[in-house]
């Protein structure tokens, strides 16, 4: 059962509550994965249960390394639940088929890495480190740091991945 707060809340609590930056969740907010929430008085902005648990899907789908279009997806068929699944099917296998090209290609970044470390087994000059010269000399003309991002890769599909959250 999740724990979620019965009152409305502000934004701080929200991100306490799902330990997540304010930041974050006005960027869902932009993004339009999370509706626009009620205002007080004061123009403070007020969410309920429905927010939380939103967010929450939303939270854990970012923890899988889904992009925004992604999630956008879930969440339509989320937000009506007598539909077909059949496209939600669809995302997970893109998703997955993704993940495991990703690792394939963490695997190849791993062996090269291996082979540079190689090149120079002991202490010595940085003049003589033989990464360092390996690495000046070496022309890559793609990464795949410089295709997909530092670990986390983009999908084909969905070239923009947040960078809160």
């Amino acid at each position: 059962m999740l724990d979620l707060p019965k009152a409305a809340m502000r934004i701080g609590k929200l991100a306490r509550h799902a330990n997540c930056k304010v930041e974050t969740i006005r960027y869902y907010e932009s993004a339009g994965l999370l509706p626009e929430p009620g205002r007080t008085t004061g123009n403070y902005r007020l969410y309920g249960r429905a927010h939380a648990e939103r967010l929450r899907f939303i939270r854990h789908c970012r923890s899988l390394d889904m992009t925004l279009g992604e999630i956008r997806t879930l969440l339509k068929f989320r937000d009506a639940p007598d539909k077909d699944c059949g496209e939600v099917n669809a995302v997970l296998d893109e998703h997955i088929a993704h993940v495991v090209n990703r690792i394939g290609e963490l695997k190849e970044l791993e062996r090269h890495l291996k082979s540079l470390r190689k090149l120079c087994a002991t202490v010595r000059s940085a003049k003589d480190c033989g990464i360092l010269q390996k690495l000046a000399t070496a022309g890559i003309a793609s990464s795949a740091s410089e295709r997909h991002g530092h670990v986390q890769g983009a999908h084909a599909r969905h070239k923009n991945r947040p960078k809160a959250g």
